[in-house]
């Protein structure tokens, strides 16, 4: 079974990674590539390294294009835009997987909140599935538009579902440091993100207020089935790939090994790896794979977990062709291995 795959969005970073990984599919064709902004134009131009490989055309979405050539397709862009697109690709018959928070939140008043635009699609927000497939697997298998999740809330997110799942920890205590390189902000030209702004620093932003926060809560909540907050502090590397989370929690009771408990937790997830007893991820083990690895340090009132992944494949287009492999019925780990 051969499917026929479109992106929207192809020029940005994780358009250029969906590519490098579909190329590698092989029940994937990719038979359009648009963006909606530019002028038509050969990818290859725009990322040299598709040169041979994909010299497919990149131009503005087009619905009756889109109908006549795709399957599914891939939302690839900027928060708040996909809403435009994804109603009308789903009412043609094909499936949708959102790379964009546009339907993560099902809390339209948080997604406001947070993303200061209007939620312009909410009939088919209800229907979207969050795309975790560690934690959803059996709805993502049967869904026609996936969520693909935030990449510090996929770190987190996975870092923590054992704890919380299992009644482990005190649910208002969770303290999340995470860091992530500079590719998560997207191409957009801000001063703060340029070379020099960046190099030879660190730095702290939006102290507790990231979008990705009531991401990370609401799911966090659904698996504890109660209220669960969360204190989020992001940093920028001076890197270009990579999250690493830092998560600070305290235990309830007594636990004997938590690092046997998450791996039985995961024990049948082929992209988490849960580390011996006293090792810690780094980033070198995960960038360029769209693994997310874990360390547990345990004492007797409290627990850090420490987990690492790149934040543009497990925690974006990595992510987004895993569950296209689960609702498509390929091997799971298909062109991600």
């Amino acid at each position: 079974m051969t499917i026929n795959v479109g992106i929207i969005g192809a020029t940005g970073h994780t358009g250029e990674e969906l590519i490098s990984v579909l190329l590698k599919h092989p029940n994937v064709r990719i038979s359009r590539l648009y963006n909606t902004s530019d002028e038509p134009h050969k990818i290859s131009d725009v990322f040299p390294q598709f040169k041979g490989r994909c010299e497919l055309v990149c131009s503005k979405p087009d619905m009756k294009d889109i109908a006549n050539h795709c399957d599914l397709v891939f939302l690839a862009l900027p928060h708040t835009v996909s809403m435009n697109f994804a109603p009308k690709i789903l009412k043609l018959g094909k499936k949708v997987i959102d790379l964009s928070a546009d339907y993560r939140l099902k809390n339209i008043k948080v997604f406001e909140k947070f993303y200061h635009a209007k939620h312009k699609d909410a009939a088919n927000l209800r229907n979207a599935v969050y795309g975790i497939p560690e934690l959803y697997r059996a709805n993502i298998k049967k869904a026609k538009l996936v969520a693909n999740p935030g990449c510090y809330s996929t770190s987190a997110i996975l870092a923590l579902a054992p704890l919380v799942a299992l009644g482990l920890i005190d649910k208002e205590s969770i303290i999340i440091d995470a860091k992530s390189g500079v590719s998560g902000a997207g191409k957009k030209l801000e001063k703060g993100l340029l070379f020099l702004e960046v190099n030879e620093d660190f730095r702290a932003y939006k102290v507790n207020t990231h979008q990705h926060m009531p991401e990370i809560s609401s799911i966090l909540t659904r698996l504890a089935g109660k209220s669960v907050s969360v204190t989020f502090v992001p940093h920028l590397l001076p890197l270009q790939k990579g999250i690493l989370s830092t998560i600070y929690v305290r235990k309830i009771g007594r636990t004997q090994n938590l690092a046997n408990l998450y791996k039985k937790f995961y024990k049948n997830e082929p992209f988490v790896r849960i580390k011996k007893e006293g090792e810690f991820p780094r980033l070198k083990d995960v960038v360029g794979t769209n693994f997310c690895d874990i360390g547990i340090k345990e004492d007797t009132k409290s627990v850090i977990v420490i987990s690492a992944i790149d934040n543009l494949l497990k925690g974006a287009s990595g992510q987004a062709v895993q569950n296209m492999n689960i609702m498509y019925k390929f091997p799971e780990t298909t062109a991600l291995l």
